[in-house]
This record gives structure tokens, C-alpha cells and sequence, in this order.
């Protein structure tokens, strides 16, 4: 198999750090540049924690990097308006991103679906690269047909900018593809405080959780009559991400189309 070559964005991050090891521990990935707002014009391995990671330069301008470097992946973990301009500049130059920031808007998501078409280039956007969070966002799916009622509890760090989570919102909307519209709980209910309730999708409601300890955590909350059904998934630690940004960087190679979450390329 020829190498993979990659470009990360965000390699500071806790997220693009564990990227890096990935990519130096996988004999047909090959990590060619890094792209970061601090350092431009200095190799990876003279910032700490990198100094085993060689030949690796690191731009602060993506097309500056695009134009300088050869590469066939870009990997985004930074932020939705970051990854944005990134993923869409990386499909101008050929290059197909593999995008795990969550709190892109519908919009965004149409125009690069409408780049990948034009470029016949694979694009991956997922809210959640854990395996198993993949599994319990489509176990919650299989579920809603039989379970009318649900709620959503996301729980995340305290240093995560958006709420509900890209994944809350993934697994409302692939609960919604199969469950009728229904607006749960008591017509009269009324909130006294504003908010106690959560957002809500389709008559569902979503909660979020932010504190410090925590990862990347959710709960799908299924009742009828006499019974609740809870599905759950747990990430402690960011490397539970990374078999899933694995797996897209090997198969955004075979596509040329727009994907958009995880679950679409796993068998």
C-alpha cells in the first residue's frame, strides 16, 4: 500500500495531538506538514512534546502549505470555523479533508458536498470519531422505531464551545429519520426556569453538560409504558477517537463524494 500523505491542522490540540501519534505509528501514513497559528516557518520537532516527529514543517497559512506541499489527506480537528475554511481551501487544491470539529451549519455542509462534487473528491465531516459512539448513535436509531419517546444528555468538558454536540445533533437527526414527529411530555408543561427543559429537535429534547473532568459522554434516553431503555457511550480518554480517524483517512481515499458522519463508511 503507497503511504497516505497528511496534513494536521491543530496539532497543539488534544485532539491533534493524539492525530500526530496516530499518523507516526501507522506504517502507510506519512505526516508531511502540520498547520498551526503559532510557530509558521519552524519544523514540529522543535516545539515540545514533537521532538520525535521529523522533517515535518509547520505553516500557519493553509494555502501557503497547499502550495508548498505534496498530500492526500487533510486532517481538521480544530474549530467549526477554522475546519470550514480549511476543508473547502483543502477540496480547491485537491486535497481531501477529513474533518472531525463539530458546529457546522447546513450551509456549510451543502457547499462542500457541491465542492466534492465538482472536484470528484472524498470529503468526510463526523461529530464523532469514537467506534463506539458510532455504534450508539445507530443502536439509538434502531431503537426509535419501537421507542416514540427520548431524550438526549450530552456531557463533555467545560473548553467545548458548542452546544448541543455535534453528535447530540447527529443522533437526533438519524433518530428523526425513522421515528414520527411527536412532541413529548405534557401539553401545559411549563418551564420555571427558562432552559430546564433543553433544547429540542422534533419534539425532542437535548440536554447538555459541562464540566471539567469529563471527555466526550451521552445518554439516549428511550420510555414507554412500564419500561426505559437507556444506550450510552463513554470516551475518557481522546485516543478512543482515533481508530475512527483511522478508518476515514483510509476511506476517504476510495470515495469521491460528500460523507457526512462515521456510521456511513463503517460496515
Amino acid at each position: 500500500m503507497d503511504a497516505i500523505k497528511i496534513i494536521i491542522a491543530g496539532p497543539r490540540g488534544r485532539m491533534g495531538s493524539e492525530a500526530v501519534k496516530l499518523v507516526n505509528n501507522t506504517a502507510h501514513f506519512n505526516l508531511v506538514a502540520a498547520i498551526d497559528h503559532k510557530h509558521d516557518g519552524m519544523m514540529l520537532s522543535d516545539v515540545e512534546g514533537f521532538q520525535n516527529i521529523s522533517n515535518v514543517p509547520i505553516f500557519s497559512d493553509i494555502e501557503k502549505c497547499l502550495q508548498s506541499i505534496e498530500a492526500d489527506v487533510l486532517i481538521d480537528l480544530t474549530t467549526p470555523e477554522v475546519g470550514m475554511h480549511h476543508a473547502r481551501t483543502a477540496l480547491q487544491y485537491n486535497v481531501r479533508p477529513v474533518v472531525g470539529t463539530t458546529g457546522f451549519t447546513q450551509e456549510d455542509l451543502k457547499e462542500l458536498q457541491q465542492l466534492c462534487y465538482e472536484k470528484e473528491l472524498g470529503c468526510i465531516i463526523a461529530p464523532n470519531f469514537a467506534i463506539g459512539a458510532v455504534l450508539m448513535m445507530k443502536f439509538s436509531q434502531l431503537a426509535a422505531k419501537y421507542f416514540a419517546d427520548v431524550e438526549i444528555i450530552e456531557m463533555h468538558h467545560d473548553q467545548k464551545l458548542d452546544a448541543p454536540s455535534g453528535t447530540a445533533v447527529k443522533t437526533a437527526e438519524m433518530i428523526s429519520a425513522v421515528r414520527e414527529l411527536k412532541q413529548q411530555g405534557h401539553p401545559n408543561e411549563k418551564e420555571t426556569i427558562k432552559g430546564a427543559r433543553g433544547g429540542v429537535y422534533d419534539g425532542m429534547h437535548i440536554h447538555s453538560v459541562r464540566l471539567p473532568g469529563l471527555v466526550a459522554h451521552q445518554e439516549v434516553l428511550f420510555g414507554s409504558d412500564g419500561q426505559t431503555l437507556t444506550i450510552r457511550h463513554d470516551s475518557y480518554h481522546r485516543g478512543s477517537f482515533m481508530s475512527g480517524v483511522k478508518v476515514a483517512v483510509e476511506s476517504v481515499m476510495e470515495h469521491n463524494n460528500f460523507v457526512y458522519g462515521l456510521e456511513n463508511i463503517l460496515g
